[in-house]
């Protein structure tokens, strides 16, 4: 039984929603401390987030005591290093979302993160201002203009009473008023605050860095819709060679690596991208949204189309995990354009090739890489 019986709870004691703060009617019977207001919310929260830390809660939503003994104070300590693990677990899951364009989901998430976060740094910190960024672009992408603005002040305050605050959070602030107005079609004032983003998230990470290529991403963006092609164009090349850049280094050092490296165990070396899952999400969604742009202007320039290909057959090489499917067509496109262009491959295109050849063979004996080529 899931239902919360009034006359069974504490007095003076409130139960809240888990996902909207209201009077809760429900609990999860799982781990009995997380309580919703009704059905919807408690199924939008486990589908979001709960299902994969329900069980980690019951020690962190129990009354910390008073540590006397050594074993108790390590015990307290374990419990503030898991707090610290699960604010870092919620931030990724809902950026994840966000990038999948799974905004309702990226909520419950998000709302976790922002509460433990509360509970380890205190109601003022400036530790809490990634969550109401992560908040407020939720709210952008299901049009929630008024709340994401709510959310956004509320960033703004907590970065202007602090004097610890970093670069890196300065860039996020900045973004996500970049999206504001690009929502509420300001564009000018959009273009001030993703120039600020570009400007700190240089000073944080270099102007090189994955990090900073999300911001010259949305300011190219603007820059097409307002059909000022040339600038959205540099932009664009820019995100795209940051990018490549950064894959086929990672590339190369994996390869070293294989070389190098000899399991004890015999184990086979792992391919990863080297990214976190919220950053993978980031990459496809960027370099989709270039490959689709140059795909409709590929007449006047193919050879940037095919270098947005190869960046995503090398992320998907690397990610390994991914559809087989997607993987395919981007490699199956990438060898149509260069059978009619003269671009060679790179030693990571070809050992990508192979390996879908192989995964293909495995499950179809009769396939024919030559002869199913486009």
């Amino acid at each position: 039984m899931n239902v919360i019986y009034p006359l069974a709870v504490p007095k003076g004691r409130r139960l809240c929603c888990e996902v909207c703060d209201a009077p809760a009617e429900r609990v999860c019977t799982a781990c009995t401390v997380t309580y919703y207001c009704g059905v919807v919310h408690q199924r939008a929260d486990w589908g979001s987030i709960h299902e994969k830390i329900c069980q980690l809660l019951i020690p962190l939503r129990t009354s910390m005591p008073f540590y006397n003994s050594e074993e108790e104070r390590k015990h307290g300590l374990q419990q503030l290093q898991q707090r610290q693990h699960l604010i870092e677990f919620c931030y990724t899951v809902a950026q994840k979302y966000l990038f999948e364009g799974k905004h309702e989901d990226a909520v419950p998430a998000a709302l976790h993160s922002l509460r433990f976060r509360m509970n380890v740094h205190g109601l003022s910190s400036v530790e809490l201002v990634p969550a109401y960024l992560l908040l407020a672009e939720a709210s952008l992408g299901l049009g929630r203009i008024v709340q994401a603005e709510e959310y956004l002040c509320q960033a703004q305050w907590t970065v202007l009473k602090s004097t610890e605050c970093s670069y890196a959070t300065h860039s996020l602030l900045h973004r996500n008023l970049g999206l504001l107005y690009m929502a509420k079609e300001n564009y000018e004032e959009a273009r001030y605050h993703l120039a600020n983003d570009i400007y700190f998230a240089s000073c944080a990470f270099g102007t090189e860095d994955i990090r900073t290529s999300g911001g010259y991403f949305h300011l190219a963006n603007i820059f097409y819709g307002l059909k000022k092609l040339d600038r959205a164009d540099t932009l664009y090349t820019k995100v795209s060679e940051i990018w490549n850049k950064y894959l086929n280094n990672h590339y190369q050092v994996l390869s070293q690596a294989r070389i190098q490296q000899i399991d004890l165990l015999g184990k086979r070396f792992e391919t990863d991208t080297g990214l976190d899952e919220a950053q993978e999400a980031e990459a496809i969604r960027i370099l989709t949204s270039i490959w689709n742009i140059r795909e409709s202007t590929s007449d006047t320039a193919p050879q940037k189309t095919i270098f947005v290909l190869k960046t995503l057959v090398m992320l998907y090489h690397l990610m390994m995990n991914s559809s087989k499917q997607t993987f395919t067509k981007h490699l199956l496109c990438t060898r149509a354009w260069s059978s009619s262009q003269p671009v060679g491959y790179n030693r990571g295109d070809r050992e990508a090739q192979g390996t879908v050849g192989a995964q293909r063979r495995d499950s179809n004996p009769t396939w024919d890489g030559h002869k199913n080529m486009p």
